[in-house]
């Protein structure tokens, strides 16, 4: 396994990052996100009846492995783990007759592969891989099958409703299809285009599902199980972003609702030239809210080379949350009765606030197939940013696959570089990717318990190569290796290091 890290890093340094499309077909096109947008689809119709017999499938079958390679084995948290999922999806969308129609979408997926709970009930290993199977109660895995989506539609003039399942894409919240199974939100969505170049949209948010999940369920509470039966986790939000210290248990106690609503809103517009703006708001009334303001200015340079300038600043508004479970997303910082101790309250500013923001920039440079991106990211040392629906606050300046970066006092730069060898002319089919992060979290909050990463730096690789000869299908390969600090945790200081790891996933996608 070490060549084999050694050999993919040699490997992969010599190329270059995702394009923003990948796999493209008569009717859809597969992003670099691994979600499909949908190039063609039905019409109006003139009866009821044709909204059915006009209406279009559009099928998918996928592949996904991963494996996952610990520098040190931890007995009980951690295990080297393979997982491989095969699966797929079918999704149905009617004709519209009179501004209506309706989607359906069923997505499924079989894990294949060892299982991941080899040291008793109630242990999973399963990482980054965990999305190709759903954990039974007892920490074993079986299969994914889930109507994801299914909502109707309606569409008048320049304004287009949903009402149901559904995917939500923002700098927040995301489908992130880079699984077997989307993330997806029970909603209802309303997007209006009557101002120029202005797009508007609000949205009523009432539940989601995480992409290794079969039932639809809070978009904030959080519930650990017991230690023999994680079901209630698996069916709260238990995504990587999540604020545990807003569970069920402790949002009971104050008689909270745990499955709250969440109003979104967002605008994008692009009336200046080589200006676009963006706004969005999320709020969940007894909790917090977040703005965002976001601006990128694309300047054109001589040789047609051009410079893209950015920033992006968030602010999180405490409404409740921080007096519930406290400005860390571990817990840590939530009163004794909580969960917390007062050890971690006191690595941060004012513990029992959610208030907090982080500031981001980055510069892009870039020529047909290239483009070269630099980051930074800042987030202030009050309270973590709180984001479990799978968009990332970082996301596009410094996040890297897999990681957290936006814990209180955290400070990420990040380079990263994009080649289109097909559009260069050099290689039929294949695009690249790389990019590296150094990740400073605040030592002082992981001596204290109060977070749960250390200093790290990530270089991560994605390869994606179509072939001619197979023109609706798609092969990706990711690699990643990420190199910590020893945790803090400890007064050793020959502290074992428990954090550093090396990920390989490989996919493949066909579209029918």
């Amino acid at each position: 396994m070490k060549m084999m890290k050694i050999s993919m890093a040699a490997a992969a340094a010599c190329l270059l990052t995702t394009s923003a499309y990948a796999l493209k077909t008569e009717d859809r096109v597969l992003k670099g996100n691994m979600q499909v947008e949908y190039t063609k689809v039905p019409g109006e119709v003139n009866t009821l009846g044709e909204m059915l017999t006009k209406g279009e499938f559009y099928g998918r079958l996928r592949s996904n492995m991963f494996w996952w390679d610990w520098d040190n084995e931890k007995a009980g948290t951690t295990k080297d783990n393979n997982m491989w999922g095969l699966g797929g999806s079918l999704v149905y969308k009617t004709g519209f007759y009179k501004g209506f129609g309706a989607t359906v979408g069923f997505y499924g997926t079989i894990p294949m592969d060892s299982e991941n709970n080899i040291n008793g009930i109630g242990t999973n290993y399963g990482k980054a891989g965990k999305d190709t199977y759903r954990t039974r109660p007892d920490g074993s895995e079986t299969a994914i099958g889930v109507v994801a989506e299914g909502y109707g539609e309606y569409k008048g003039g320049k304004t287009d409703v949903k009402i149901g399942r559904q995917m939500i894409d923002s700098i927040m919240l995301a489908s992130n299809d880079t699984k077997m199974v989307p993330n997806t939100f029970e909603a209802a969505v309303v997007e209006n285009k009557d101002i120029p170049n202005t797009k508007i949209r609000a949205g009523y948010i009432m539940s989601q599902k995480l992409r290794d999940h079969q039932e639809f369920h809070s978009i904030l509470a959080y519930d650990s199980g017991t230690a023999t039966n994680i079901s209630y986790k698996v069916n709260g939000n238990d995504d990587s972003g999540v604020h545990k210290g807003l569970s069920v248990a402790n949002i009971s106690k104050i008689h909270g609702d745990v499955k709250p609503e969440m109003i979104l809103a967002t605008v994008d517009n692009k009336s200046i030239p080589n200006l676009t703006l963006n706004g969005e708001y999320e709020g969940i009334s007894g909790f917090f809210s977040t703005a965002i303001a976001e601006a990128n200015y694309q300047i054109a340079l001589s040789d047609g080379w051009s410079l893209t300038p950015g920033v992006r600043y968030l602010r999180q508004m405490d409404d409740g949350a921080g007096a519930i479970g406290g400005a860390a997303l571990n817990g840590k910082a939530a009163t004794n009765a909580n969960g917390g101790n007062a050890t971690a309250r006191a690595a941060y500013t004012n513990p029992t606030s959610v208030d907090g923001s982080a500031l981001m920039e980055r510069i892009v440079l870039a020529k047909g197939p290239l483009s070269l991106m630099a980051g930074y990211s800042a987030v202030a040392d009050d309270a973590d940013i709180i984001a479990p629906w799978r968009g990332f606050p970082t996301g596009g300046y410094t996040r890297s696959m897999a990681q957290v970066n936006w814990i209180a006092n955290t400070k990420t730069w990040m380079v990263k570089a994009d080649y289109d060898f097909d559009k260069a002319g050099l290689v039929p089919g294949l695009k690249a990717s790389v990019d590296y992060a150094d990740m400073n979290f605040d030592d002082k909050k992981n001596i204290a318990l109060a977070s749960d990463f250390s200093d790290r730096t990530i270089f991560h690789v994605d390869l994606i190569q179509n072939f001619k000869a197979l023109p609706n299908a798609e092969f990706k390969f990711r690699f990643a290796t990420v190199n910590a600090d020893p945790s803090k945790k400890t007064s050793s200081t020959l502290a074992t290091d428990y954090e550093s790891y090396n990920e390989y996933r490989f996919e493949m996608n066909y579209l029918f």
